[in-house]
């Protein structure tokens, strides 16, 4: 199992948890959210248990290395815990590239596009696809069981990401973190920073059974909308590199595809004098002759 602190390396020693414990935060989930999460996990064992067998299986087959994933994150109250996933990037992958990247995504207010649909060379193979349908997040489940994070709330983030967040910001962790939440059934990648901030809080104020059960169905279409959002912009992308190549034109054997270079035109050829097809037709003889 693959295991990342909150700098991007390999933990070496315990580090000082900031905010509360785990146990304090566990207390403080509300009873209906522990009983939603409990039952539904219960009820759904026979879909999620072997679809997360075939995953790991799949990790195992296609890249060496653990199959799992863990990386610390600020949870519930500002407790810290060591968050779940499916390796689906290859071992050692520089973790700096994602750094850079949120940094710009927090700070430049652009839509909030994944790595993933613009070529990430860290991917193991099949990785793109298992983290668009959230299948990566599976073993996240186990958190939940464990109290750390529930099954709607904002997503938990990273402590170099939290650094970052304004005193605001932060009151995302007034709930326990989640595998789905407002922001992902509303636009998710398409929407801002801030955006995704607004709707974090709006969900921190307003929980409720009635709003997580409505969340957890809107779940589905949005992860299918997120297939599309990525199968399109990598075709996009796909035309857009073919789009660069210039047919080249040869004055024997005409375009050919796939070859770049300047077009050559072939030579056309100059009509007959005026005088030279009028003595033709003269000289051509007539019916009878």
């Amino acid at each position: 199992m693959e295991t990342i602190n909150s700098d991007g390396k390999y933990p070496s020693a315990p580090e000082r948890i900031d905010g509360v414990s785990n146990r304090i935060a566990r207390s403080r989930v509300p009873s209906w959210k522990r009983i939603l999460d409990c039952a539904l996990i219960l009820v759904t064992t026979p879909v999620w248990l072997p679809l997360g067998a075939l995953i790991a299986a799949w990790v195992r087959l296609v890249s060496s290395g653990p199959i799992l994933f863990r990386q610390e994150r600020i949870g519930h109250l500002g407790a810290r815990f060591f968050c779940l996933k499916f390796r689906t990037m290859k071992v050692n992958a520089a973790p700096a590239i994602h750094r850079e990247h949120l940094h710009h995504l927090m700070t430049s207010n652009r839509p909030m596009k994944k790595l993933d649909t613009m070529g990430d060379s860290r991917l193991i193979a099949g990785g793109l696809w298992v983290r668009t349908l959230g299948l990566d997040e599976l073993p996240q489940i186990f958190n939940v069981l464990r109290g750390e994070m529930s099954l709607v709330g904002p997503r938990p983030p990273t402590a170099y990401e939290y650094a970052l967040f304004h005193p605001c910001h932060r009151r995302r962790c007034q709930t326990p973190p989640g595998l789905t939440g407002l922001w992902q059934v509303r636009g998710k990648n398409r929407t801002t920073f801030e955006k995704m901030m607004e709707l974090d809080l709006a969900y921190v104020g307003n929980q409720s059974l009635l709003l997580d059960i409505k969340i957890l169905a809107a779940t589905p279409p949005a992860i299918l909308l997120q297939l599309w959002d990525v199968w399109a912009g990598r075709r996009a992308a796909a035309k857009a590199r073919l789009g660069k190549a210039v047919p080249y034109a040869s004055p024997q054997t005409g375009p050919r595809r796939g070859v770049s270079g300047p077009a050559s035109p072939v030579p056309a050829r100059s009509p007959a004098p005026a005088e030279a097809r009028q003595t033709h037709l003269r000289a051509a003889p007539g019916p009878g002759m």
